[in-house]
């Protein structure tokens, strides 16, 4: 039997919030002492686990999901296991070249073409030049940015970062290729197309991947396996099919009308100009099919933000998503100062979701696509029959949209 890939040993994490990197000698030094202190004293409230003893291993050629709600630890093990991050316990060992797509422009030097990024990446990776150059026209065919290719990277719109990303990360034959939700960003083909690429990778070429989705349905059709992290600690690890089912039926717990995101997330939100801090639902009141709805957001400025739109989002507790209202799509952006305790309200005159339990997501953004903060899936509502909820409705399953169309056909015929 083949040695893991990746082997995980009890891996922890933790940060001191509202602390930054060292930048000199001296602070390094001061926070080792910092350090030392602190181990003979009461844990330090500032103290937040992004993982706790976390422990796996991934066999070479399997594809393995992890899933998990915001804040869970997903990204803080993806880039532990990238070597971004340091941890402050355990370890993990890979055994093969990674290749990682994290975030947006993870890799890239901004000043450096489309082209010349490519050569770096595969440098890095270990790779000659020829090597880089056969698989060269591939990257840039499957990126789709042909005409963009000698043009610097800072110039490049966040898909076309993604593109370019997932392009060098899939083509420069790593043994290990990671991938974190940053596929959302791309349109639904290219989605498609990477999932596609991830699945022929893998089964074709033999290759080992970790992918991070709140698309459950994806998870449970690349992954053979899957692991599910709850607050830093690893909750299950078996097949993709069945840590998915408990995952869901764990998003059972009863509805809230009142969310606070404060500390949703963990500490990484903290830093962001506009930060989503909470929900109140229907004003408390039950949310019901083919009836008015609305929803508050609100939310806090940390620096001055411009041409800020939010956007509501109706999905299964699956994870695949039904609806989105954007407020954008109104002509509604708006410009907010620093240091603002704002709340934005959203009216819908008739929800059209059937009865049944769905997962809401909240997002804002500037401009047409700078991120502000993204909330996938942080709250759930349980949506009654109404007055003019149709009997058939009721009881089917999957509860999804129910909406009004004119039907036109043949009269009816006599007997």
């Amino acid at each position: 039997m083949s040695r893991p890939i990746i082997e995980v040993r009890g891996l922890s994490k933790r940060y001191r919030l509202g602390t930054i990197g060292a930048t000199s000698l001296r602070e390094e030094f001061n926070r080792w002492c910092d350090r030392l202190r602190r181990q003979a004293s009461p844990a330090d409230q500032r103290e937040f686990w992004a993982l706790r003893d976390v422990s796996f291993e991934v066999s070479p050629g399997e594809v393995v999901g992890i899933i998990g709600r915001n804040g869970a630890g997903k990204s803080t093990l993806l880039k532990i296991l990238s070597r971004i991050t340091e941890p402050t316990g355990g370890e993990a060992l890979l055994r093969g070249r990674v290749a990682s797509l994290l975030e947006i422009g993870t890799g890239f030097h901004p000043e450096l073409t489309g082209r010349e990024n490519i050569f770096l990446n595969g440098a890095i990776l270990g790779m000659t030049r020829a090597e880089v150059r056969r698989k060269l026209d591939e990257i840039v065919a499957f990126a789709e940015i042909e005409k963009f290719i000698d043009t610097p990277v800072k110039r490049y719109s966040s898909g076309m970062h993604v593109r370019l990303g997932f392009a060098v990360a899939a083509h420069l034959e790593p043994e290990i290729l990671i991938v974190d939700e940053v596929l959302s960003v791309g349109d639904y083909a290219f989605q498609r197309k990477c999932l596609g690429k991830m699945e022929e990778v893998s089964r074709g070429d033999g290759r080992t991947v970790l992918f991070v989705s709140h698309n459950l349905g994806s998870v449970t059709g690349l992954c053979g396996r899957a692991v599910w992290l709850a607050q830093g600690r690893v909750q299950s690890i078996g097949t993709a099919d069945a840590v998915v089912a408990e995952y869901v039926r764990s998003q059972t717990e009863p509805t809230r009308s009142d969310y606070d995101f404060h500390a949703w997330g963990g500490a990484e939100r903290c830093s962001a100009r506009l930060m989503i801090t909470g929900l109140r639902v229907n004003d408390g009141a039950a949310v019901t099919h083919g009836e008015p709805f609305r929803a508050r957001l609100f939310f806090r400025t940390q620096a001055l933000v411009e041409g800020v739109s939010f956007a509501l989002g109706f999905g299964t507790v699956e994870g695949t998503m039904l609806a989105t209202y954007d407020s954008d799509l109104g002509g509604q952006r708006r410009t907010y100062p620093a240091d603002l305790e704002g709340v934005i309200e959203v009216i819908l005159p008739e929800l059209p979701l059937g009865p049944g339990r769905y997962a809401l997501s909240l997002g804002a953004r500037s401009g047409d696509a700078g991120g502000l903060d993204h909330l996938p899936a942080c709250s759930v509502i349980d949506v009654q029959p109404g007055p003019r909820t149709h009997a058939s409705f009721v009881h089917s399953p999957g509860g999804g949209l129910r909406l009004a169309a004119e039907w036109v056909g043949p009269a009816p015929t006599s007997k």
